[in-house]
């Protein structure tokens, strides 16, 4: 048999029991190899229940910076029996097993093309420890130790994460370095240490951080000047909230007065939640709710509101797999039409769609500049993949001297002076209008708002030419946001061609890794990454110069496609769909595969490896 060999190049899976404790360790682990330098991508999957399921932690290890996922596995840690037989099946011909060998391994998991590594886990803590909490979380510690000998990972390293870990419970440390101890002391005692697959110091991931998604965009929140958040907990949004809250505690409190700057409400529902928002945003405070597909279609009557009475708002959709409940702990990208087009009647939403997390913090905290200056909800559409997982990105950076777009205000010097306020007149001819803030001035400024048909002094009516002329403004406005927002970022290809690939979010990673891959296959494309709606100029150019392209997507309508196409008039036989909707992240094979079906005929077969 011919084990497998690599040094910072594979995948390692974690499979164990929902609410055994083993999401720190596993997370322990990563942390550990990103801090030894080298390029890490974890990903939690878990089931949809509280406790007792199936669950599995997923480490993609690549020095080259390929941090999409892929698949099969290298090396399997399998610590639940009830899937078991299924985790063994998935482990690569020459990979390896860790199993708790305290009972037998059915002879029906045998498998003779990969090396299993025994180790009586149970056994050990059952003679360590008294306490069967002890028992169980410490198990999830030897184990990382085990692995750490096997990987010959350097476990000062690991220390320091434990150290980190347990910040002020000092009496935990101790404890915990003693299982790693203890598992990394049997692996080097019983196996040949190290095996085929080992991590080694790099110095690839330079000053990069170490963060999830929801945790970054609720720190652009803070930064964004948000003061006011109501949500209703829902899967995968509710740790941005949560995470919002726990800034806002550290950043949003006066340490003289001990008053709190910010406000959160957990609401009864989501439409109370967007309900919530749009009243603070009308007050003139930057607010926002965390929600995902379920949420956005409760919304909708309330976003419909806030876009014709045009009042700043912000809403971040985590996607997950949808219609209905789905399958609420995996990913899809699937809330593209239904954000845009949220609502009934003719409403458009501007989106913002981060592919990390550095994008993001700097879009959470882009979007209140947007909802003010516009004065229009901001949707910012993450999915569970960015939002959930921990990823390796930039350092955050911020300009203190950066100072927020509240758009047009009227002050009360302006109303002195005499300047005539319409609340909806549009007097620059960009379909913006100006607005008062609550309290302005005592006898002037005033507006009546209302999601009824009104003129431009906000006086109610149903006068048909009216209402057309106040729908055409909310067009113009909309025309006039695709040159704020932020604009695609493009790769042209180092040879010219005519062929090319749109993507978007969190398919970001795995289409790097299948650009390269496909000029392997001597298929060479342009690529564009679109990052709001409604579209730069720049998308309709990148689609008229090229004949044939391919669009890349979460879901299984290629929703993205079909906003293309209705949006900039664009042939439907010229873009073609490429979508994936299992719940798992797309990876770079399956993209790889799936365009050189559809571009085959344009592909030039490489010359290497051809028979002379």
């Amino acid at each position: 048999m011919k084990q497998l060999e690599a040094v910072n190049d594979f995948v390692i899976k974690f499979a164990n029991i929902n609410g055994s404790g083993s999401a720190s360790a596993n997370l322990m682990f990563a942390k550990s190899i990103f801090r030894m330098g080298v390029p890490v991508s974890p990903r939690n999957i878990f089931p949809s229940n509280i406790q007792g399921l199936p669950t599995w932690y997923e480490v993609r290890i690549n020095e080259k910076g390929y941090l999409g996922a892929r698949d099969g596995v290298d090396f399997m840690v399998a610590m639940n029996s009830e899937s078991m037989a299924a985790d063994i099946a998935s482990i690569e011909p020459g990979g390896y097993l860790l199993y708790d060998s305290t009972r037998e391994l059915p002879r029906h998991m045998h498998r003779d093309d990969i090396t299993l590594f025994g180790v009586p886990l149970t056994e050990m803590c059952n003679r360590e420890y008294n306490d069967p909490r002890q028992r169980q979380l410490f198990k999830n510690i030897i184990y990382v130790g085990a692995l750490a000998a096997l990987l010959d990972m350097d476990t000062a390293v690991i220390n320091d994460v434990i150290n980190e870990q347990f910040k002020g419970k000092e009496k935990l440390v101790i404890p915990n370095i003693h299982a790693l101890d203890m598992g990394r002391d049997y692996a080097l005692e019983h196996f040949n240490c190290p095996i085929g697959l080992t991590v080694k110091r790099s110095d690839q991931v330079g000053d990069k951080i170490f963060i999830d998604g929801n945790s970054a965009a609720a720190l652009g929140c803070v930064y964004g000047g948000a003061t006011f958040a109501s949500w209703y907990p829902i899967t995968p949004s509710s740790s941005l909230a949560e995470a919002f809250g726990s800034y806002c505690e550290k950043y949003r409190v006066e340490s003289e007065t001990d008053k709190k700057r910010y406000a959160m409400l957990q609401a009864e529902d989501e439409l109370a939640a967007i309900g919530m928002v749009i009243g603070a945003g009308w007050n003139g405070s930057r607010a926002f709710t965390a929600t995902s597909g379920p949420g956005i279609s409760l919304m909708s009557e309330f976003l419909g509101l806030a876009y014709f009475a045009e009042i700043p708002s912000v809403i971040f959709d985590v996607q997950r797999t949808g219609p209905s409940t789905g399958m609420p702990t995996r990913n899809q990208q699937s809330d593209i039409l239904a954000c845009a087009y949220a609502s009934h009647g003719d409403t458009k939403h501007l989106l913002l769609i981060p592919n990390d997390p550095f994008e993001c913090f700097e879009l959470s905290a882009q979007a209140f500049d947007l909802a003010d200056h516009f004065q229009t909800p901001v949707i910012v559409i993450s999915d569970l993949d960015i939002g959930m997982n921990d990823h390796i990105t930039q350092p955050f950076e911020w300009d203190d001297t950066r100072r927020y777009n509240r758009g047009k205000i009227m002050t009360q010097e302006d109303l002195d002076a005499g300047r005539d306020f319409g609340r909806y007149l549009d007097v620059d001819g960009d379909g913006v209008c100006y607005r008062t803030y609550p309290g302005t001035h005592p006898e002037r400024g005033s507006f009546f708002t209302r999601g009824t048909s009104r003129d431009p002094y906000a006086r109610y009516t149903e006068d048909g030419k009216i209402y057309a002329e106040n729908m055409r403004r909310l067009d113009l406005k909309f025309e006039t946001a695709a040159r704020a927002l932020p604009g695609p970022v493009t790769h042209m290809a180092s040879e010219e061609t005519d062929l090319a690939v749109i993507y978007y979010g969190s398919t970001s990673h795995a289409m790097q890794e299948s650009l390269d891959q496909l000029a392997d296959h001597g298929l060479t494309l342009n690529a564009m990454r679109l990052r709001a709606f409604p579209f730069s100029p720049d998308v309709k150019d990148f689609i008229d110069q090229h004949s044939s392209i391919i669009v890349v997507e979460q879901n299984r309508d290629a929703q993205m496609r079909t906003l293309l196409i209705n949006e900039l008039e664009t042939l439907p036989e010229k873009l073609m769909p490429v979508t994936y909707f299992e719940g798992s992240p797309i990876t770079a094979k399956y993209i790889t595969a799936e365009v050189l079906k559809r571009l085959s005929p344009n592909k030039v077969t490489p010359l290497r490896g051809a028979q002379k």
